[in-house]
């Protein structure tokens, strides 16, 4: 499993968002990125967390970053999670989990007793020339974006 560090190149990826075009890394360069793992379209957790980065979303472009979401979900999925709340950044779909298990966010967790292969919730901000300046695991929803802006004023 990959082990991300603060200060080491994020790695690349290239995946089909929930509006059919696919996106990759390089497509943001001389960006900051907020890149978001998050576990399910349209689940309670999930939907928090994608309309607070939406909320926040003006704030976000101004610190000259952008947000990019991904889960094992389908393109047609996020479509229609992305359409149901209005979200206008990219939900990445990785189903084949490739991306997942590179940033190290496909783990086995465990919930009643039964272990499962799942994602962590997990933020990485990533800086226009690809390496990795804030790491933010194990997300918790509540609090979260004003922890992202926070790093992102660090960056200036």
């Amino acid at each position: 499993m990959a082990e991300l560090k603060v200060g080491s190149k994020a790695p690349a990826f290239s995946l089909t968002a929930g509006d059919g075009k696919k996106y990759s890394l390089k497509d943001f360069s001389g960006k900051n990125v907020v890149l978001y793992f998050y576990p399910k379209d349209d689940t309670s957790g999930c939907t928090k967390e994608a309309c607070s980065f939406q909320e926040n979303l003006a704030a976000i472009k101004r610190k000259g970053a952008v947000v990019i979401g991904v889960s094992p979900d389908a393109p047609a999925s996020h479509s229609k999670f992305a359409a149901k709340y209005d979200l206008s950044f990219p939900l990445l779909s990785d189903e084949s989990k490739e991306m997942l298990t590179k940033y190290g966010v496909w783990q086995e967790k465990s919930m009643y007793g039964r272990k499962y292969m799942g994602v962590v919730r997990t933020t990485v901000i990533i800086n226009g020339q690809g390496k990795i300046t804030h790491l933010f695991p194990k997300v918790k929803v509540d609090g979260h974006t004003e922890e992202v802006m926070a790093a992102l004023a660090e960056l200036g």
